[in-house]
């Protein structure tokens, strides 16, 4: 099995530099299944009904998210009204949450499982421990005797990625980091035959302040004053996340980093 997977994809450009470069990298990798970050999908703030549309007509076939996913207005219809296989993090709370930390795709008789988490350092608020959501998450797959687990971990710290990599190898098939918008050098298949890296990067403006303008987040650091940040326009646009190959029993062999830039 193959899996294409793209880090969060910001706004408009993100969006257009995947849609440009997804027909290329499908003709050169022929994934089985095609999945995205989309929580900066809306302007940099969640995803919206349209926003996931466009993504699917291109073939996404699936879309996990992180701290923004309740941003955009409507939010709720996306996870009552609509089908769309989209996962908002586990291990936020059970109650009064609207979506599932997870869904299933099937296609040609192959059958992925895939876990969204996200993580407690330094994101604010912390949600539950996303180590024992993540061993609810297998025992979900293991309910539904789905072998290949692929888990979109939205973290900020590296440690803590790192470490949940080391908690699930041999347990899932793929931990792939998100969150920080830059792609990390450290991809690799865990002893235990899980694939992983600590961030798969972002689709957006590449010469930007990981998707926004520039000017606001420099605001903030000369002054330390309040300063709204805009989403970044123009290119070139960077569109980066990894190609995970699985074996049969669902152990993975290989994975590789994407990183494409749309002139």
């Amino acid at each position: 099995m193959k899996i294409l997977f793209f880090g969060d994809v910001y706004g408009k450009p993100g969006r257009t530099g995947l849609q440009e470069i997804l027909p290329k990298l499908r003709e050169i990798h022929s994934p089985d299944f095609i999945l995205a970050n989309v929580e900066n999908l809306a302007h940099g703030r969640g995803p919206t009904e349209k926003q996931l549309l466009e993504l699917a007509e291109v073939g996404v076939d699936g879309f996990t998210s992180g701290n923004h996913i309740f941003d955009a207005s409507g939010y709720e219809k996306l996870f009552t009204e609509r089908s769309f296989p989209l996962a908002r993090p586990a291990n936020y709370p059970k109650k009064g949450v609207p979506g599932n930390g997870f869904f299933v795709l099937k296609k040609r008789g192959k059958k992925l499982f895939v876990g969204n988490l996200m993580g407690r350092i330094f994101m604010g608020d912390p949600l539950d421990n996303p180590f024992f959501a993540a061993e609810e998450l297998i025992c979900e797959a293991r309910k539904l005797k789905i072998k290949n687990i692929f888990i979109d971990f939205h973290a900020e710290a590296t440690s803590e990625k790192s470490m949940l990599g080391q908690f699930l190898d041999g347990k899932i098939s793929a931990l792939i980091g998100t969150h920080t918008h830059v792609q990390t050098a450290d991809e690799r298949i865990l002893p235990r035959g899980t694939a992983f890296i600590s961030d798969a990067g972002m689709c957006g403006v590449l010469n930007s302040a990981i998707g926004a303008k520039p000017e606001a987040a420099l605001k903030r650091f000369l002054t330390q004053l309040p300063a709204k940040l805009e989403m970044a326009e123009g290119k070139p646009i960077v569109v980066s996340g990894v190609l995970v190959e699985l074996e049969k029993n669902g152990k993975a062999k290989k994975i590789e980093r994407i990183y494409e830039l749309v002139e």
